[in-house]
């Protein structure tokens, strides 16, 4: 999932920083994340999804 993240972090010119910033998720979360200490529960990847405007599906397929 977070190599998803990724990809649209760099296609879209944001920092983890602004998107932490604009959805509410925690950068301490989106930290944990990349190092797989956990994992992103539905209702935070609804939220980066919605962000980017792109489907939830994009990052469970």
């Amino acid at each position: 999932m977070y190599e998803k993240f990724v990809e649209l972090l760099q296609k879209n010119d944001v920092t983890p920083y602004r998107v932490a910033k604009s959805t509410g998720i925690s950068q301490v979360t989106l930290s944990d994340w990349k190092k797989g200490r956990s994992t992103p529960k539905v209702d935070k990847l609804s939220k980066i999804a919605n962000y980017f405007n792109v489907q939830l599906e994009y990052f469970t397929n």
